[in-house]
Protein backbone atom coordinates (compact mmCIF):
# COMPACT_ATOMS: atom_id res chain seq x y z
CA UNK A 1 0.00 0.00 0.00
CA UNK A 2 0.68 3.56 -0.63
CA UNK A 3 2.32 5.24 2.82
CA UNK A 4 -0.17 7.57 4.01
CA UNK A 5 0.95 8.47 7.57
CA UNK A 6 0.24 12.14 7.52
CA UNK A 7 -2.67 13.48 5.13
CA UNK A 8 -2.57 17.11 4.79
CA UNK A 9 -5.26 19.51 3.92
CA UNK A 10 -4.81 22.07 2.23
CA UNK A 11 -7.34 25.24 0.45
CA UNK A 12 -8.05 23.99 -3.06
CA UNK A 13 -8.65 27.64 -3.92
CA UNK A 14 -5.07 28.67 -2.86
CA UNK A 15 -2.21 27.78 -5.38
CA UNK A 16 0.42 29.27 -3.30
CA UNK A 17 -0.61 26.51 -0.29
CA UNK A 18 -0.99 23.81 -2.57
CA UNK A 19 2.52 23.95 -4.19
CA UNK A 20 3.96 25.14 -0.15
CA UNK A 21 2.23 21.27 0.91
CA UNK A 22 3.73 19.81 -2.35
CA UNK A 23 7.00 20.98 -1.11
CA UNK A 24 7.18 19.19 2.53
CA UNK A 25 7.42 15.56 1.64
CA UNK A 26 4.40 14.70 3.19
CA UNK A 27 2.83 11.49 2.38
CA UNK A 28 -0.57 12.91 1.24
CA UNK A 29 -1.71 16.75 0.26
CA UNK A 30 -5.60 16.65 0.29
CA UNK A 31 -6.70 19.66 -1.79
CA UNK A 32 -10.18 20.64 -0.29
CA UNK A 33 -13.24 21.62 -2.25
CA UNK A 34 -15.65 21.14 0.55
CA UNK A 35 -15.52 22.83 4.37
CA UNK A 36 -12.57 24.42 3.34
CA UNK A 37 -13.65 26.76 0.37
CA UNK A 38 -16.28 28.82 0.92
CA UNK A 39 -19.40 28.57 -1.42
CA UNK A 40 -18.77 31.59 -3.62
CA UNK A 41 -15.24 30.58 -4.09
CA UNK A 42 -16.28 26.64 -5.23
CA UNK A 43 -15.52 27.34 -9.08
CA UNK A 44 -12.38 29.03 -8.57
CA UNK A 45 -11.28 26.30 -5.93
CA UNK A 46 -12.03 23.53 -9.40
CA UNK A 47 -10.18 25.92 -11.42
CA UNK A 48 -7.15 25.91 -8.85
CA UNK A 49 -6.60 22.40 -8.22
CA UNK A 50 -6.90 21.82 -11.72
CA UNK A 51 -4.13 23.95 -13.00
CA UNK A 52 -2.48 22.70 -9.58
CA UNK A 53 -2.51 18.84 -10.80
CA UNK A 54 -1.23 19.94 -14.64
CA UNK A 55 1.69 22.25 -13.32
CA UNK A 56 2.84 21.53 -9.78
CA UNK A 57 5.47 19.22 -8.99
CA UNK A 58 4.44 17.19 -6.22
CA UNK A 59 6.73 14.48 -6.11
CA UNK A 60 5.93 11.55 -4.37
CA UNK A 61 3.32 12.99 -2.76
CA UNK A 62 -0.25 11.36 -3.18
CA UNK A 63 -2.55 14.02 -5.00
CA UNK A 64 -5.92 13.78 -3.45
CA UNK A 65 -9.03 16.11 -3.65
CA UNK A 66 -11.96 16.15 -1.10
CA UNK A 67 -14.92 16.42 -3.15
CA UNK A 68 -18.18 17.97 -1.77
CA UNK A 69 -20.74 15.37 -0.15
CA UNK A 70 -21.71 12.78 -2.47
CA UNK A 71 -25.49 13.22 -2.42
CA UNK A 72 -28.22 14.08 -5.25
CA UNK A 73 -26.67 15.93 -7.94
CA UNK A 74 -25.23 18.45 -5.84
CA UNK A 75 -21.68 20.44 -5.63
CA UNK A 76 -19.68 16.81 -6.20
CA UNK A 77 -20.11 15.95 -10.01
CA UNK A 78 -19.34 19.71 -11.06
CA UNK A 79 -16.37 19.02 -9.04
CA UNK A 80 -15.62 15.70 -10.59
CA UNK A 81 -16.28 17.04 -14.04
CA UNK A 82 -13.55 20.27 -13.80
CA UNK A 83 -10.62 17.74 -11.92
CA UNK A 84 -11.03 14.35 -12.74
CA UNK A 85 -9.39 15.10 -16.37
CA UNK A 86 -6.20 15.80 -14.41
CA UNK A 87 -6.17 12.78 -13.44
CA UNK A 88 -5.86 13.26 -9.84
CA UNK A 89 -4.46 10.23 -7.75
CA UNK A 90 -7.82 9.66 -5.57
CA UNK A 91 -10.59 11.55 -3.92
CA UNK A 92 -11.97 12.21 -0.63
CA UNK A 93 -15.58 11.83 -0.23
CA UNK A 94 -16.70 13.85 2.93
CA UNK A 95 -19.92 12.53 4.63
CA UNK A 96 -20.55 9.20 3.72
CA UNK A 97 -23.41 7.01 5.16
CA UNK A 98 -24.08 4.25 2.31
CA UNK A 99 -22.28 1.91 0.18
CA UNK A 100 -24.27 3.31 -3.11
CA UNK A 101 -22.38 6.59 -2.59
CA UNK A 102 -19.07 5.35 -3.21
CA UNK A 103 -20.37 3.35 -6.18
CA UNK A 104 -22.13 5.97 -7.86
CA UNK A 105 -18.69 8.03 -7.55
CA UNK A 106 -16.83 5.17 -8.71
CA UNK A 107 -19.09 4.67 -11.49
CA UNK A 108 -18.50 8.12 -12.53
CA UNK A 109 -14.41 7.55 -12.53
CA UNK A 110 -14.73 4.36 -14.57
CA UNK A 111 -16.34 6.82 -16.96
CA UNK A 112 -13.59 9.33 -17.36
CA UNK A 113 -10.95 6.41 -16.97
CA UNK A 114 -12.89 4.91 -20.07
CA UNK A 115 -12.82 8.17 -21.85
CA UNK A 116 -9.02 8.61 -21.34
CA UNK A 117 -7.96 5.43 -21.79
CA UNK A 118 -6.80 4.56 -18.53
CA UNK A 119 -6.34 1.36 -16.83
CA UNK A 120 -9.98 0.69 -15.04
CA UNK A 121 -9.66 1.44 -10.90
CA UNK A 122 -6.61 4.11 -11.57
CA UNK A 123 -8.21 6.73 -9.28
CA UNK A 124 -8.88 5.75 -5.82
CA UNK A 125 -11.57 6.64 -3.37
CA UNK A 126 -10.81 7.27 0.42
CA UNK A 127 -14.37 7.36 2.41
CA UNK A 128 -14.50 9.81 5.30
CA UNK A 129 -16.79 8.75 7.84
CA UNK A 130 -17.96 11.63 10.25
CA UNK A 131 -22.20 10.95 10.62
CA UNK A 132 -24.01 8.60 12.96
CA UNK A 133 -25.80 6.93 9.76
CA UNK A 134 -21.65 6.37 8.64
CA UNK A 135 -20.75 4.11 11.80
CA UNK A 136 -24.07 2.33 11.52
CA UNK A 137 -23.40 1.34 8.12
CA UNK A 138 -19.55 0.98 8.37
CA UNK A 139 -19.81 -2.75 7.04
CA UNK A 140 -21.29 -1.93 3.69
CA UNK A 141 -19.55 0.97 3.06
CA UNK A 142 -15.90 -0.93 4.16
CA UNK A 143 -16.76 -3.77 1.40
CA UNK A 144 -18.65 -1.26 -1.56
CA UNK A 145 -15.74 -0.87 -4.02
CA UNK A 146 -12.35 -1.76 -5.41
CA UNK A 147 -11.37 1.56 -5.19
CA UNK A 148 -11.65 1.97 -1.75
CA UNK A 149 -8.32 2.04 -0.24
CA UNK A 150 -9.15 3.69 3.56
CA UNK A 151 -11.67 4.81 5.43
CA UNK A 152 -10.63 8.22 7.54
CA UNK A 153 -12.89 8.98 11.07
CA UNK A 154 -14.11 12.24 11.35
CA UNK A 155 -14.19 13.25 15.01
CA UNK A 156 -15.20 16.59 15.12
CA UNK A 157 -18.44 16.16 12.89
CA UNK A 158 -19.85 13.15 14.23
CA UNK A 159 -19.57 14.64 17.06
CA UNK A 160 -21.73 17.49 16.21
CA UNK A 161 -24.09 14.56 14.25
CA UNK A 162 -24.26 12.90 17.75
CA UNK A 163 -24.63 16.10 19.83
CA UNK A 164 -21.71 15.49 22.02
CA UNK A 165 -19.54 17.56 23.86
CA UNK A 166 -15.79 17.34 22.51
CA UNK A 167 -13.64 16.40 25.15
CA UNK A 168 -9.42 16.41 25.71
CA UNK A 169 -9.97 12.47 25.95
CA UNK A 170 -12.36 11.73 23.27
CA UNK A 171 -14.97 9.38 24.69
CA UNK A 172 -17.75 10.80 23.23
CA UNK A 173 -16.84 9.41 19.93
CA UNK A 174 -14.58 6.48 20.87
CA UNK A 175 -16.86 3.97 19.36
CA UNK A 176 -16.85 5.66 16.02
CA UNK A 177 -13.19 5.68 16.09
CA UNK A 178 -12.50 2.01 17.00
CA UNK A 179 -14.77 0.90 14.91
CA UNK A 180 -13.22 2.67 11.73
CA UNK A 181 -10.33 0.18 12.37
CA UNK A 182 -12.20 -3.12 13.01
CA UNK A 183 -14.16 -2.41 9.37
CA UNK A 184 -10.62 -0.93 7.50
CA UNK A 185 -8.59 -3.62 8.89
CA UNK A 186 -11.21 -6.86 8.63
CA UNK A 187 -11.34 -5.43 4.65
CA UNK A 188 -7.55 -4.72 4.12
CA UNK A 189 -7.34 -1.19 4.07
CA UNK A 190 -6.33 1.82 5.90
CA UNK A 191 -7.70 3.31 8.82
CA UNK A 192 -6.53 7.06 8.68
CA UNK A 193 -7.41 8.71 12.12
CA UNK A 194 -9.35 12.63 12.52
CA UNK A 195 -7.21 16.10 12.36
CA UNK A 196 -6.10 17.32 15.71
CA UNK A 197 -7.47 21.07 15.92
CA UNK A 198 -4.79 22.39 18.67
CA UNK A 199 -1.93 23.83 16.25
CA UNK A 200 -0.23 25.06 19.33
CA UNK A 201 -0.10 21.62 21.25
CA UNK A 202 2.43 19.61 19.95
CA UNK A 203 2.67 17.44 22.87
CA UNK A 204 -1.01 16.73 22.53
CA UNK A 205 -0.80 16.08 18.71
CA UNK A 206 1.72 13.45 19.33
CA UNK A 207 0.20 11.91 22.18
CA UNK A 208 -3.01 11.74 20.29
CA UNK A 209 -1.18 10.62 17.06
CA UNK A 210 0.80 7.56 19.39
CA UNK A 211 -3.07 6.67 20.71
CA UNK A 212 -3.99 6.42 17.21
CA UNK A 213 -1.01 4.38 16.41
CA UNK A 214 -2.05 2.14 19.54
CA UNK A 215 -5.18 1.85 18.16
CA UNK A 216 -4.01 0.29 15.07
CA UNK A 217 -4.80 3.28 12.79
CA UNK A 218 -1.56 3.82 9.96
CA UNK A 219 -1.99 7.22 9.44
CA UNK A 220 -3.70 10.79 10.55
CA UNK A 221 -5.50 14.08 9.01
CA UNK A 222 -2.94 16.92 9.49
CA UNK A 223 -4.53 20.49 8.98
CA UNK A 224 -0.91 22.69 9.20
CA UNK A 225 2.63 21.79 8.03
CA UNK A 226 3.88 21.92 11.49
CA UNK A 227 1.75 19.16 12.33
CA UNK A 228 3.25 17.03 9.36
CA UNK A 229 6.26 15.73 10.77
CA UNK A 230 5.16 14.48 14.19
CA UNK A 231 2.84 12.11 13.00
CA UNK A 232 4.43 10.94 10.55
CA UNK A 233 7.63 10.41 12.94
CA UNK A 234 4.85 8.57 15.23
CA UNK A 235 3.57 6.02 12.64
CA UNK A 236 7.47 5.35 11.25
CA UNK A 237 8.72 2.53 13.02
CA UNK A 238 12.17 3.87 14.51
CA UNK A 239 15.76 1.82 13.86
CA UNK A 240 15.51 -0.01 17.30
CA UNK A 241 11.86 -0.72 16.86
CA UNK A 242 12.87 -2.67 13.60
CA UNK A 243 15.80 -4.65 14.79
CA UNK A 244 13.99 -5.97 17.84
CA UNK A 245 11.25 -7.15 15.52
CA UNK A 246 13.22 -8.90 13.36
CA UNK A 247 14.79 -11.04 16.05
CA UNK A 248 12.01 -11.82 17.12
CA UNK A 249 11.36 -13.18 14.29
CA UNK A 250 14.50 -14.40 13.67
CA UNK A 251 14.49 -16.22 16.89
CA UNK A 252 10.68 -17.56 16.20
CA UNK A 253 11.71 -19.47 13.04
CA UNK A 254 14.49 -21.35 15.11
CA UNK A 255 12.30 -22.12 17.93
CA UNK A 256 9.88 -23.51 15.07
CA UNK A 257 12.09 -25.39 13.34
CA UNK A 258 13.18 -26.78 17.04
CA UNK A 259 9.69 -27.91 17.63
CA UNK A 260 9.25 -25.52 20.37
CA UNK A 261 6.48 -22.64 20.04
CA UNK A 262 6.22 -20.89 22.76
CA UNK A 263 9.70 -19.44 23.99
CA UNK A 264 11.56 -16.64 25.74
CA UNK A 265 12.98 -13.22 23.81
CA UNK A 266 14.07 -10.30 26.25
CA UNK A 267 12.70 -11.87 29.35
CA UNK A 268 8.72 -12.23 27.60
CA UNK A 269 7.16 -15.16 26.75
CA UNK A 270 7.19 -14.85 22.70
CA UNK A 271 4.10 -16.64 21.22
CA UNK A 272 2.11 -15.82 17.99
CA UNK A 273 0.16 -12.87 18.60
CA UNK A 274 3.40 -11.19 19.62
CA UNK A 275 5.18 -12.63 16.41
CA UNK A 276 2.32 -11.12 14.62
CA UNK A 277 2.42 -7.69 15.98
CA UNK A 278 6.29 -7.66 14.87
CA UNK A 279 5.13 -8.48 11.85
CA UNK A 280 3.29 -5.33 11.62
CA UNK A 281 6.01 -3.18 12.60
CA UNK A 282 7.83 -4.29 9.93
CA UNK A 283 5.17 -3.96 7.40
CA UNK A 284 4.69 -0.24 8.51
CA UNK A 285 8.59 0.24 7.83
CA UNK A 286 8.20 -1.20 4.25
CA UNK A 287 5.38 1.06 3.77
CA UNK A 288 7.37 3.97 5.16
CA UNK A 289 10.34 3.13 3.11
CA UNK A 290 12.39 2.78 5.92
CA UNK A 291 13.19 -0.91 5.29
CA UNK A 292 13.42 -2.86 1.45
CA UNK A 293 12.80 -6.29 2.02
Amino acid sequence: MKPRRALLFMPGDDRHKIEKGAALGVDAIIMDLEDGVALSRKQAARETIAAALQAVDFGQTERLIRINPPVGGGLYVADLEATAPYRPDGYVLPKVESAQQLRDVSQRLEQFESRFRWPEGTIKLLALIETARGVVNLREIAESDDRLVALIFGAEDLAADLGAIRTPDGWEVFYGRSAVVIHARANGIQPIDTIYPHLQNRTGLESETEQALYMGFTGKLAIHPQQVEVIQAVFTPSAEDVARAQHMIAAFRTHQAAGEGVFVFDGKMIDMPMIRAAEVVLARARTAGTLDV
